[in-house]
C-alpha cells in the first residue's frame, strides 16, 4: 500500500512539472523538477529485494547522479557529466545480471542507430567549434547506447523498457538543443525521462523475481 501511495506520488509530482511547467515559479522549478526523483530513490531505497543487493545499490546511486544531473543540467557540461555517471552505475547493474543474452538484431539495431546520433548531432557541435562538448556528445552516445545493450541482459521488461525511454529522451533533447528545435520539447522530455526512471527503478523488484525463480 505505501508502495503503491508512493509511486502515486512520483507519478503525480512528474506530471504537474511537465504539464503545468509554465505556471511553477521560475525561482522553485529546479526543485519540482528534483522532487519526482527524491521520491524515487527513497522508493528504491526502500523496495526489499532479494540477493540482488549489488543490483539495488548500483541502481540507487545511478538515479541519485540523475537527480543531480536534473538541477545541473542549467550548467550543461556539469549535468551532462551527472547524467554519465548516472548511465554508468546502470550499466555496472544490469552488467551484473546475465539472465538472457543480447539478440544480433538489437546489437545491430543500437550499433546503427549509435552512429547515426553521432554523425548528425556530434558533427554539428563539432562544427560550431565547441570541440570539448564534441567528445562529451560522444562519450555520452557511447554510454547510454551501453546502457540500453547491458538492460537487455536483465530480462527484465522493466529495465529494458526504462533504458529505451531513457535513449528516447535523451535523443529527442539532442535533436532538441542541438539540431533544431522539436514540437513538445518540454513534454515528451520528461516524459520518457521520468517514465525511464521509475521503470528502472521498479526493475529492482522484477530482478529480483526473476532471480528468485531461477533459484528455485
Amino acid at each position: 500500500m505505501a508502495k503503491k501511495l508512493l509511486l502515486t506520488c512520483i507519478i503525480v509530482f512528474g506530471l504537474y512539472y511537465i504539464f503545468f511547467f509554465s505556471h511553477i515559479d521560475q525561482s522553485v522549478k529546479l526543485i519540482f523538477k528534483v522532487i519526482p526523483m527524491i521520491l524515487l530513490i527513497f522508493m528504491a531505497i526502500t523496495q526489499k529485494a532479494q540477493s540482488i543487493k549489488k543490483y539495488q545499490r548500483f541502481i540507487i546511486i545511478g538515479l541519485v547522479f540523475c537527480m543531480i544531473g536534473d538541477y545541473t543540467l542549467q550548467w550543461f557540461l556539469i549535468g551532462l557529466t551527472s547524467f554519465l555517471i548516472g548511465h554508468v552505475f546502470y550499466i555496472f547493474a544490469f552488467s551484473s545480471t546475465s539472465e538472457q543474452p543480447v539478440p544480433t538484431w538489437a546489437k545491430i539495431g543500437l550499433l546503427l542507430y549509435g552512429a547515426a546520433m553521432a554523425i548528425w548531432i556530434a558533427s554539428t557541435v563539432f562544427k560550431s567549434g565547441e570541440t570539448v562538448l564534441t567528445f562529451a556528445v560522444l562519450a555520452y552516445i557511447s554510454i547510454i547506447l551501453t546502457m540500453g545493450w547491458t538492460a537487455i541482459r536483465t530480462g527484465s521488461p522493466f529495465a529494458i523498457i526504462g533504458a529505451l525511454l531513457f535513449i528516447t529522451s535523451d535523443s529527442y533533447l539532442a535533436i532538441n538543443k542541438f539540431i533544431m528545435p522539436l514540437p513538445f520539447a518540454h513534454e515528451i522530455i520528461m516524459t520518457t525521462y521520468y517514465s525511464a526512471q521509475i521503470l528502472i527503478a521498479l526493475s529492482i523488484l522484477q530482478y529480483s523475481e526473476i532471480r528468485s525463480k531461477v533459484v528455485q
